[in-house]
């Protein structure tokens, strides 16, 4: 994207420099400028793995303002909702959750059945699309940015982002805290802070998704390696991170 297609106040020139003067702080200090850059119009994505409960524990202790919403697609494992509610009775920060619209769920199911996301590409984005993307876009309504916990090392669709981008989807910034953290930072930061966490984690889940599209992996895959595992690593993105 050239300068002249961004937001105004969000040129690329802007990014770049906010992306340079934040590169190599600490996560703590990148969720403070978030909280003074956008105010009460600024909320935090979950779906509540390793690295959302880290970042849910730093925004509760430095910016506790920031509203948490999550993506219920009516399809997690029960270990999932085990942890958002352990996280909501932990810190007392109440958790947003925005469901598919049902008709559209309704409709997929009826014409095409409930595996339809394993047939193709398009299908599961299809699917992707009704679960996720969409009750997105009405959780981010009167935002101007929304901060996720995605780090840089978890995929090959990630390794390009930054800190703070533009994302150009949804029209707003995004602030991924999170983003040059390691796998080792992100579980040492989970367990010295005693942050409740997945318990799929420790039965060889790395990355937790819907339950019919997460496995376990074995010893050496790709930490994303159960995420869609049919398909190749260039294509495991639901929609919600371009």
């Amino acid at each position: 994207m050239t300068s002249e297609t961004k937001a105004p106040g969000y040129t690329a020139d802007r990014l770049k420099a906010i992306n340079d003067e934040l590169r190599g702080k600490p996560a703590e200090e990148i969720v403070r400028w978030a909280a003074a850059e956008f105010g009460g119009e600024i909320a935090m994505a979950s779906s509540f793995g390793a690295e959302d409960v880290a970042l849910i524990d730093i925004v509760a202790k430095v910016a506790p303002g920031i509203r948490i919403f999550t993506l219920d697609t009516g399809r997690l494992n029960d270990e999932t909702y085990d942890v958002m509610e352990r996280i909501r009775e932990r810190y007392g920060l109440p958790v947003q959750s925005y469901f598919p619209d049902r008709e559209a769920v309704e409709k997929l199911e009826r014409e095409k059945g409930f595996y339809s996301f394993r047939e193709s590409i398009e299908a599961r984005k299809e699917c992707c699309g009704i679960r996720k993307v969409q009750p997105l876009r009405r959780a981010l309504t009167g935002l101007r940015a929304w901060m996720t916990g995605l780090r840089a090392s978890q995929a090959v669709t990630r390794t390009e982002m930054n800190a703070v981008e533009w994302d150009e989807g949804n029209g707003l910034a995004k602030v991924n805290p999170l983003i040059e953290w390691s796998d080792e930072q992100t579980w040492d930061y989970v367990r010295s802070n005693d942050v409740p966490y997945n318990r799929l984690h420790d039965q060889g889940f790395p990355s937790i998704g819907c339950a019919p599209c997460t496995r376990a992996i074995q010893p050496g895959e790709d930490i994303r390696a159960g995420r869609w595992w049919w398909e190749n690593p260039e294509n495991k993105e639901c929609g919600l991170h371009r």
